[in-house]
């Protein structure tokens, strides 16, 4: 095992970049994800649609919601690799539950272990920081992003043709995903094993306006935009040694950095720009997991598999590819997101609630299929603009805290959208209406988004007016608003 402990020269960006991206090729390449219900509603697996809606389904939130806590501690505790070895497990354990278990009960587990595998996702995307320079960030987070989506695509494209022209039972497409999953698995041995991490080993920065994430040039040209329209996270607070004496560091090194995510998050969330940003994270990440975690029992309840040819890959790779289109389209998208962006968030949220109203309604699968296509590329040019305008204000530690603690709050919501409509415990809802109750959340959040964007916008033209007419009155004469303001 000495390969696999030998680290490259510090200087070195390449080497982890390949593995990591070989690693992530072959943990993302997926066919059997695209037909996932099919082959759970095939008669050895003796599963029925309300089951699958209200007991099976609704387990993968409540496992995501409990593990994401401790595995983002544990993630920059243990230095990021042992949870990418998680991952691989969990997702090994998960197949195999898939493949042979059968039953209700066998099938909660699976979701449970797949409950692991999305939380400790962010061990991939958070290894790299640890292993190269500031200055390659930019690089290397685009590959790594690219290449995973890449392998989705591919696996999608390739169910779909065995499915379809090879009319390959779906049980071998999760033996495809499996042998994936385990070649991944080799390539994750020959990972260096990092030497520091964001918070635990390493000397914490407390200044939010260091270094920032870096981005494309449409993230620098935003950054400078930034620093003029909201000061307050890139002012220094008060004189050095003010906030350590403010908020004394506590006696135990174990509670140090949980007091200081504290202090961190309570400054970001003072942004009032940055908090509405997050919000709206928040609400729409949730919305649209429940649409990614129930949309094949939909497409199942609107064409069943075993009655009609089923394109569920096809539309899974068109969607993966045109939300990464609509994702690098944000680039050339030249928007002052300060005055904008919000009516942009409110206008897209409308898309997204009427393609939703459009899944429930319709009674075609291509329909259906449009619909989803709608939502997917909405929400990604939507995610897109919102994590830049996060990732803009802050380092790359902050970033990494802020998107954890919105992630978290989106699981939460998420959890309590799942216990009233999707679980047995709860309402219980068919899954055609479960979709109109989406259509009508997202729809709440194009409502309050427009109204806040409207207000945006009528402050920034009083302002203006205010402005004008200051410019025109000389400046020997008495501002005749001086005493009100």
């Amino acid at each position: 095992m000495n390969c696999c402990s030998r680290t490259p020269p510090s200087n070195s960006w390449v080497y982890p970049t390949v593995i990591l991206c070989l690693f992530g090729f072959f943990s993302m390449f997926r066919p059997s994800e695209a037909f996932l219900i099919p082959f759970l509603f095939e008669p050895s697996k003796n599963l029925t649609e309300t089951e699958m809606t209200n007991e099976v389904l609704p387990v993968w939130t409540y496992s995501y919601l409990a593990t994401l806590p401790p595995v983002f501690i544990l993630t920059d505790y243990l230095r990021y690799k042992p949870i990418i070895m998680l991952n691989v497990i969990a997702f090994i354990i998960c197949y195999l539950l898939l493949l042979f278990g059968q039953g209700v009960m066998l099938m909660q587990v699976a979701e449970f272990f797949f409950g692991i595998v999305t939380s400790t996702e962010i061990g991939y995307y958070s290894y790299i920081y640890s292993m190269v320079s500031p200055e390659h960030y930019q690089k290397v987070s685009s590959y790594c992003r690219s290449v995973t989506l890449v392998a989705y695509t591919a696996g999608s494209v390739l169910a779909q043709l065995l499915v379809s022209l090879a009319t390959l039972p779906y049980f071998y497409l999760f033996y495809i995903s499996l042998a994936c999953v385990s070649v991944s698995f080799v390539f994750l041995l020959f990972l260096p094993m990092p030497k520091k991490s964001m918070f635990f080993h390493t000397k914490y920065e407390r200044e939010a306006h260091q270094k920032p994430l870096e981005q494309d040039t449409v993230l620098e040209e935003a950054q400078k935009n930034h620093e003029a329209a909201h000061p307050a996270l890139h002012a220094p607070s008060g004189k050095p040694g003010d906030r350590e004496r403010n908020n004394p560091e506590p006696k135990n090194v174990a509670l140090r950095p949980f007091v200081r995510w504290f202090q961190d998050l309570k400054e970001c969330y003072s942004s009032k720009h940055l908090f509405y940003w997050s919000l709206w994270w928040a609400f729409a990440t949730a919305g649209y997991n429940q649409i990614l975690n129930f949309v094949q029992v939909l497409w199942e309840n609107k064409a069943p598999s075993q009655d009609s040819s089923i394109y569920n890959g096809a539309v899974e790779a068109i969607a993966t590819f045109g939300g990464a289109l609509a994702a690098f389209s944000v680039g050339y998208v030249k928007v002052n997101w300060d005055l904008l962006g919000e009516l942009g968030l409110a206008i897209f949220s409308a898309i997204i609630s009427g393609a939703l109203f459009l899944m429930h309604y319709t009674l075609s699968i291509w329909v259906c299929y449009v619909g989803y296509l709608l939502v997917k590329a909405s929400y990604m040019f939507l995610i897109t603009i919102a994590v830049f305008q996060i990732a803009v204000n802050l380092s790359v530690e902050l970033y990494a805290l802020v998107l954890g603690m919105d992630t978290f709050i989106a699981l939460v919501i998420q959890a309590i959208m799942t216990v009233i409509v999707a679980d047995k415990r709860g309402l219980h809802l068919q899954i055609t209406t479960q979709f109109l109750v989406y259509g009508i959340y997202f729809a709440i959040i194009a409502g309050v988004f427009l109204m806040r964007s409207i207000y945006i916008i009528y402050s920034a033209k009083c302002r203006k007016e205010v402005e004008s007419l200051a410019a025109t009155q000389s400046p020997n004469e008495p501002h005749p608003q001086e005493t009100k303001f």
